[in-house]
């Protein structure tokens, strides 16, 4: 990944004591979305990317509408929609990272992954001006309940 040296957090804060806030893109600001935060030269390819490592990471995964977020520190992520009733914990998925790692993670987690990944990717193929972007969501995902998984799928 862009920083090979990530430091695990030994804990995550609880929801309500997060210092960086993710929001859900309403309907009528998505269609503005990934050119605004991939670039317009990158946006078609980076959305690919996202989908295509997302399908590498969860075989279980076929497709679905996505939901796109805006992080209060200047970060964004993509994440499937999971559709969840009231009796539900929640959906997950199998992650299966290239490291070996291999473990269940919720909708919003396997996505906050992919799009590490999918970031890193576009870094390594001269999307020099993402790796704001990494370091961001990386930021987030040592805050989020699920770090330990989201951190050790990307080391």
């Amino acid at each position: 990944m862009a920083d090979t040296a990530l430091c695990l957090a030994s804990a995550s804060p609880a929801d309500d004591q997060r210092t960086i806030l993710p929001t859900l893109v309403p309907g009528h600001l998505r269609l503005a979305f990934l050119p605004r935060v991939f670039g317009p030269r990158h946006y078609g390819q980076a959305e690919a990317e996202v989908y295509g490592w997302m399908g590498n990471l969860c075989p279980e995964y076929h497709g679905g509408y996505w939901q796109f977020y805006d992080l209060s520190n200047g970060g964004f992520y993509l994440a499937p929609e999971a559709k969840v009733t009231a009796d539900q914990a929640g959906p997950v998925f199998v992650v299966r990272a290239p490291n070996g790692f291999e473990e269940t993670m919720s909708y919003n987690a396997a996505g906050i992954t992919a799009t590490l990944y999918a970031i890193n990717s576009l870094i390594w193929k001269g999307a020099d001006h993402l790796e704001d972007a990494f370091y961001k969501l990386r930021d987030f995902a040592i805050e989020h309940r699920e770090s330990r998984q989201i951190l050790r799928a990307i080391d």
